[in-house]
């Protein structure tokens, strides 16, 4: 499991210990966390290593300054030891008790020799964030599956399930954890969206507003566009 977080102290111990309840009795002897401290000025990591009794294997990687939270999950998969990667926001607003059902929902996705890479992704149908979030969510939503077809009614959730291997072979970039339904199928890949649950963030503050999640967002489509033009790397 890969978790970005930045300045998320008050959040990072809970949901640890959240994470270990939700992933024992039967799930929990081989699995592992990395979180990813992307270059919090408070005490993000410390605050998780206290946390680290609760955890079968916990890994922080920290960055020495902000690099953004897709950044931050790509270093979190580079370190991860895992073949499948489950990743989650870390600002407590994901509830790792949906995580088994991503697993289950993998284990029940056919399985066929030409059907590429599998991509889980969480979809926050009960979405429990301010209306401007909600809007312009939906919006960017909109506008993307429409431009890109990526059939995905909730690409900016935290929470998903991928094969580390399929994730390292798409192109990587600022913004592209948001993009990762486009990118998965541009390799000939599937994906299947699970209804998870959302809950308010109680705890931090949020990193995200109106002119970083909808604008950019809008932009880094014509971005992802041209990559689907050029097709897979080969």
């Amino acid at each position: 499991m890969v978790i970005p977080a930045h300045n998320e102290a008050e959040n990072v111990g809970p949901l640890l210990r959240e994470i270990a309840a939700a992933l024992a009795g039967g799930r929990g002897p081989d699995y592992e966390v990395v979180l990813v401290d992307d270059g919090s000025t408070d005490a993000t990591s410390a605050c998780a290593q206290e946390a680290a009794a609760v955890v079968l294997r916990l890994v922080v990687v920290r960055h020495p300054s902000p690099r953004g939270q897709s950044f931050a999950v790509v270093s979190g998969v580079r370190a991860a030891q895992g073949r499948w990667i489950a990743t989650i926001d870390g600002d407590g607003q994901n509830d790792p008790a949906d995580i088994p059902r991503l697993l289950a929902a993998r284990d029940a996705a056919p399985s066929r020799p030409d059907s590429g890479p599998l991509l889980l992704a969480g979809y926050r149908k009960a979405r429990r964030d301010s209306w401007l979030k909600r809007v312009s969510s939906r919006v960017a939503n909109g506008v993307r599956g429409r431009l890109l077809g990526d059939y995905t009614p909730d690409t900016g959730c935290g929470l998903k399930l991928f094969e580390r291997e399929a994730f390292l072979a798409v192109p990587h970039f600022d913004h592209m954890h948001r993009f990762l339904p486009a990118l998965f199928l541009r390799e000939g890949g599937r994906v299947v969206s699970v209804e998870v649950g959302h809950r308010p963030r109680t705890r931090g503050q949020s990193h995200y507003g109106l002119f970083n999640r909808l604008w950019v967002g809008i932009v880094d489509i014509f971005g992802v566009l041209w990559l689907i033009k050029r097709g897979p790397r080969r």
